[in-house]
């Protein structure tokens, strides 16, 4: 009996260590800069001898769970590091936490940082491209490096003017693209009448723009995602950097602290000596004017698997504005933003984070004719709370959820002498839930199919969107992509060009429906030749529902909300072509766009046919159907390097002025009027717009205080009077058309130091 008793136990015993031999490993961490400890996005790792990786996620954390023991060799790569090598052995039912540090690489700039690369695993989404804050600074602008003017750069992206810095993607205007700052939503990030945005250089880690097709993850857009993060603040050693420019000057500085990191970061205006001595000599110029940005992030490391953060951003922009003798505006407008942040890993399989987020917009414009005033009001809060998990049940699936659930506020109140002409108060509340799996059946197919469910409480709206996405790898060189989604969008910007400060955001309401469309997105992504990269994507997307302001209304006091709108709708389709060269002392990139984009609403534009009097499709401004942009760097040696980028585009649509007649003698008027005749709307064009600018600059020391950087640009080399519009003198008969152009040559200086 004892015999079969200890037979039995040694079976047991056996059959336990068989399970235990048997039971797979796993591999998770965050992947850092060693020189400042910021978490790197999109980091590639894996282990060579199994060819199993996988990315970090956008707050540096990765997981490699079901690994069988054994001992392998851990790879991890990024651009613009030197790769990193490590053996490493996992034992049966291990759970390794190994966080990765990658030493920049002294040659970094060797390599250009506007990618679609394969080695990027979350740049592999179709429709997807990083932008490096180390190009912004790089590439030549006007008087003040720009995000937002660096990603026009990019095919798909279009600009409506030099003095814009709006985002025309893929045949949408500028509020069907979501922008998160640190995953809040920023409203209206414009300076300097919208001349540039808001977003400081020196204080982003990653700006990543999502074109078309975009995952679950997102949603309340119709058109695109810009996602924006703050640097976390270097963890090892303080240090910061200031900038002087003609046009604003900018400081930062982060360190460490016991427990975490701290970041924050200033800009303001610097043109009142230059406005001060233009007032002497030239009229209309403002009385005052500035603009200033802060951004601020602090970290807080609780334990190994709890982080915790809390960033905030605040930006105004203040002009007084004299144009006659006894009338002048005020523009007061900008946004403030407060997030706070909780990261938490409840195991290998299971990631976690956690959001309150705080959002303000407001403008707040007046007029003042002769002492009659005129006066705008137009507040949004936007306060809301996001979690996210990520769980990865085996080898295959990678199953992201969440929820996004807030309040949103919006005020508007116009006055006119003294007297409330038109106010509006709406408050709603949102809700969305998503949920997508990355399935990987085997090393050439991933799909990732997902689902995000919206419901919007004025009008009790409920959307459901269905998410697709497919990638098919015949070859290590080639990757075909696909793509298809419903989008909603419960917003509309009513939205001046000239003055950004104008902008009014309304929203859908009971009797005004949430706009809506689908998109479907082919792509081929390629490697030639080493060390080049040859992306394409074709797209074509619908616009339901569309909801703006009419322009037509003389008056609208005393409407009511749902009056106030005209419906329509509307397509886009293209293709866009990215050719680059990607490491070696030459590089850059060539980016083409043919587009096209439509829109209609009932009663505009019209033409009388046998069924009656039916509205047709025409092209917006914005319109441009060939884009063409050439990015070009090359280091002389250490010091030395030239930046060249080129732009060339159709000219934008605009409606032509015929003619026109004076209807004399009209009862109840005192004055003869004016009437003047049209062709069809925007079936005329400007003329083909170009630029060339170049920026050269000259690394050296600041005494011994620290590094320093000289930076001499050149806007628009060859002076190309491209024109903005045309203006008409109707005193003359016929009438005469003068245009109107934009900016000449300009030169511009900026001198920068780290220390």
């Amino acid at each position: 009996m004892y015999r079969t008793l200890l037979l039995a136990l040694l079976f047991i015993i056996g059959g336990f260590a068989s399970v235990k031999a048997q039971q797979p490993a796993s591999l998770n961490g965050y992947i850092t800069d060693s020189e400042t400890g910021e978490t790197l996005i999109s980091a590639n790792i894996g282990f060579q001898e199994i060819n199993k990786g996988t990315a970090s996620n956008t707050l540096g954390y990765y997981s490699l769970p079901n690994i069988q023991p054994g001992t392998y060799t851990l790879f991890c790569s990024y651009i613009g590091y030197k790769p990193y090598r490590q053996q490493i052995t996992l034992e049966p039912g291990e759970n390794l936490r190994l966080d990765v540090e990658l030493v920049p690489e002294s040659v970094e700039l060797d390599e250009i940082v506007v990618r679609s690369s394969r080695e990027e695993e979350e740049q592999k989404n179709i429709g997807t491209v990083q932008v490096d804050a180390k190009l912004i600074q790089e590439l030549p602008s006007v008087f003040e490096a720009d995000v937002f003017r660096s990603i026009q750069l990019l095919p798909g992206v279009k600009a409506a003017s030099d003095f814009s810095s709006g985002l025309y993607i893929r045949g949408g205007s500028p509020d069907q693209t979501l922008i998160l700052l640190d995953r809040t939503t920023v409203y209206n990030p414009s300076h300097f009448f919208g001349f540039f945005s808001t977003f400081n250089p020196d204080a982003i880690k990653d700006v990543r723009l999502y074109k078309g097709g975009y995952p679950a993850e997102y949603g309340g857009r119709l058109g695109s995602v810009l996602t924006i993060y703050n640097k976390d603040g270097n963890r090892n050693e303080m240090d910061g950097t200031a900038t002087v420019g003609l046009l604003a000057s900018r400081a930062s500085i982060e360190g460490p602290y016991s427990k975490g990191s701290w970041m924050f970061s200033a800009r303001r205006s610097t043109l009142e000596p230059l406005l001060a001595g233009l007032r002497q000599t030239t009229d209309n110029v403002p009385s005052q004017f500035y603009f200033y940005d802060f951004n601020g992030k602090v970290n807080f490391d609780a334990t190994k698997n709890d982080k915790l953060s809390l960033a905030f951003y605040a930006g105004q922009d203040q002009v007084t504005f004299p144009f006659a003798d006894d009338a002048e505006f005020d523009l007061n407008y900008g946004n403030q933003t407060l997030s706070g942040n909780w990261t938490h890993i409840f195991s290998e399989k299971l990631f976690s984070n956690f959001v309150l987020t705080g959002s303000r917009y407001f403008n707040f414009p007046g007029f003042d004719f002769a002492g009659t005033k005129f006066t705008r009001s137009n507040n949004i809060y936007d306060f809301s709370l996001k979690a996210d998990l990520e769980y990865l049940p085996g080898n295959n699936h990678t199953i992201e959820t969440g929820i996004w659930s807030g309040i949103f506020t919006f005020k508007l109140q116009d006055t006119f002498d003294g007297q409330d002409t038109f106010g509006s108060r709406i408050q709603n509340q949102y809700a969305s839930f998503y949920i997508q799996d990355e399935w990987r059946p085997n090393d050439q197919w991933i799909f990732t199919p997902g689902v995000r469910m919206n419901y919007f409480s004025d009008g009790d709206y409920v959307r459901i969107e269905p998410r697709f996405s497919m990638e098919y790898r015949p070859g290590s060189r080639v990757r075909l992509q696909a793509a298809y989604g419903r989008y909603n969008q419960f917003l509309t910007l009513v939205t001046n060009e000239a003055f950004s400060g104008f902008d009014v955001w309304l929203t859908s309401a009971e009797g005004v429906s949430p706009a809506y469309g689908d998109q479907f997105v082919l792509g081929a992504k390629t490697i030639p030749f080493e060390d080049y990269g040859l992306d394409i994507e074709v797209y074509y997307r619908t616009m339901e529902d569309l909801f703006e302001l009419d322009p037509f209304l003389p008056d609208v006091a005393g409407l009511l909300y749902e009056d106030l709108f005209r419906v329509g709708d509307g397509s886009a389709y293209g293709v866009e072509v990215f050719f680059e060269k990607r490491a070696g002392d030459f590089t850059g990139f060539i980016g083409y766009t043919l587009g096209y984009t439509w829109r209609r609403y009932p009663g505009y534009n019209s033409e009388i046919t046998e069924q009656g009097q039916t509205a047709r499709f025409y092209p917006p401004k914005y319109d441009r159907r060939h884009d063409i942009n050439l990015v070009g760097n090359y280091e002389f040696n250490e010091r030395w390097k030239v930046t060249a980028s080129f732009n060339f585009a159709t000219g934008q649509s605009y409606t032509k002025v015929l003619g026109r007649y004076v209807q004399l003698d009209l009862p109840w008027t005192f004055d003869d009027r004016n009437t003047f005749t049209v062709g069809r709307v925007n079936a005329s064009r400007l003329p083909s717009y170009h630029r060339m600018d170049v920026s050269f600059s000259r690394k050296g020391k600041f005494f011994d205080l620290g590094d320093s950087e000289l930076q001499l640009q050149l806007i628009n080399v060859y002076s190309r009077r491209n024109v903005w519009f045309y203006s008409f003198d109707f005193d003359e008969n016929p009438v005469e058309r003068n245009p109107v152009y934009l900016l000449p040559i300009l030169p511009s200086i900026s001198y920068t130091v780290n220390f």
